[in-house]
């Protein structure tokens, strides 16, 4: 068995482990599937499946206990207060104390967490999760071995959480192809208008421009409304987002296509979530530069020193695969 698949996770400096060196959960989070067939009672209905290509996502997933969804929170200590911060901090692909650079309205922004903690490495595993995204993923076939493509965690303080602007996700993931990525987003707070909830537009999914996403407009996230100055007169008459008002360990499935949103926080209490985004086996790289982790084309708040060996760096043509992309679930393991 290789390092990467063993348990033991190999160190990033002396004394600091770095769990992507370890493909498969650890149970920290959740008991591991030991038997093939119990793969199968995580798959979606028909049903399911039908409204999420119809629509460009399905909402109000239940997927973590109150339990595990505290144990999730336990670890934003280590983001939120720089005298908590995790020792093995420079291993974050991307760190924003807050992305909209304006103190009154901030959104925290973090990925590459899977790296640093236990719960936070199981959660990119969790069966809920990987097994409806591998029916999910590829329009072209009714399963998909899926592999992590990043994880993000995002933060809206209470009364001054900023906004997150309309966008596609897959607008900064266009170094690969095809776009066979989905992405996962998980309430940790009740979401609701007032805090700043994420919403979706039912069909936008479809919205391309000659077959390429939209451009991003705003790496800072604070132009909420930037998109609407490049959608055609049919995209903005079809521009009626839905509120997902998710409740706590409950989750959103969304395409990365689908112009998604978010508005800000005028509550007391905080928003937080954990989001996963996941790709088909297969996906190759479509450019030549080095391939950290997530990392959406911003400028990091910190210059992180990360350590990443030539295991970062896919050619372009290369199928995504290796240390950072971790095959999360293959239909094969029900055979």
């Amino acid at each position: 068995m290789s390092a990467s698949m063993s348990q033991q996770p190999r160190e990033f400096s002396p004394g600091i482990l770095d769990w992507s060196t370890v493909h498969k959960p650890t149970g920290e989070l959740f008991p591991p599937v030991k038997d093939k067939n119990e793969w199968n009672k995580f798959k979606w209905s028909q049903d399911q499946v039908d409204q999420f290509r119809r629509d460009g996502f399905l909402l109000h997933v239940p997927l973590l206990t109150e339990e595990q969804c505290d144990k999730i929170l336990e670890d934003f200590k280590y983001f939120m207060d720089p005298r908590a911060r995790h020792p093995g901090h420079a291993m974050l692909y991307e760190f924003h104390a807050n992305q909209c650079n304006d103190p009154n309205n901030v959104v925290m922004h973090v990925l590459g967490h899977w790296r640093l903690t236990k719960a936070l490495h199981d959660l990119v595993f969790l069966p809920q999760v990987v097994v409806p995204a591998s029916q999910l993923v590829d329009e072209s076939c009714p399963e998909a071995a899926v592999r992590l493509w990043t994880d993000q965690l995002f933060l809206k303080p209470p009364r001054h959480g900023g906004v997150v602007a309309w966008h596609q996700d897959y607008s900064y993931w266009v170094r690969t192809k095809p776009m066979k990525h989905i992405t996962v987003h998980i309430a940790l707070d009740d979401q609701t208008e007032e805090n700043g909830c994420i919403q979706y537009v039912p069909g936008s999914h479809r919205w391309t421009r000659n077959g390429d996403p939209f451009p991003v407009l705003d790496h800072s996230f604070r132009d909420m409304e930037g998109i609407k100055s490049i959608l055609t007169d049919e995209e903005k008459a079809a521009f009626k987002p839905v509120p997902a008002l998710l409740k706590k360990g409950h989750a959103s499935f969304h395409n990365a296509m689908t112009v998604h949103g978010s508005y800000d926080n005028k509550t007391d209490k905080p928003r937080r979530a954990a989001v996963l985004n996941y790709f088909a086996d297969g996906v190759y790289s479509d450019t030549d530069k080095a391939m950290l982790r997530g990392n959406s084309g911003t400028d990091t708040d910190e210059n992180l020193d990360d350590k990443l060996s030539q295991e970062t760096i896919i050619p372009k043509g290369h199928k995504m695969e290796g240390q950072f992309f971790p095959l999360v679930y293959d239909p094969a393991w029900t055979k």
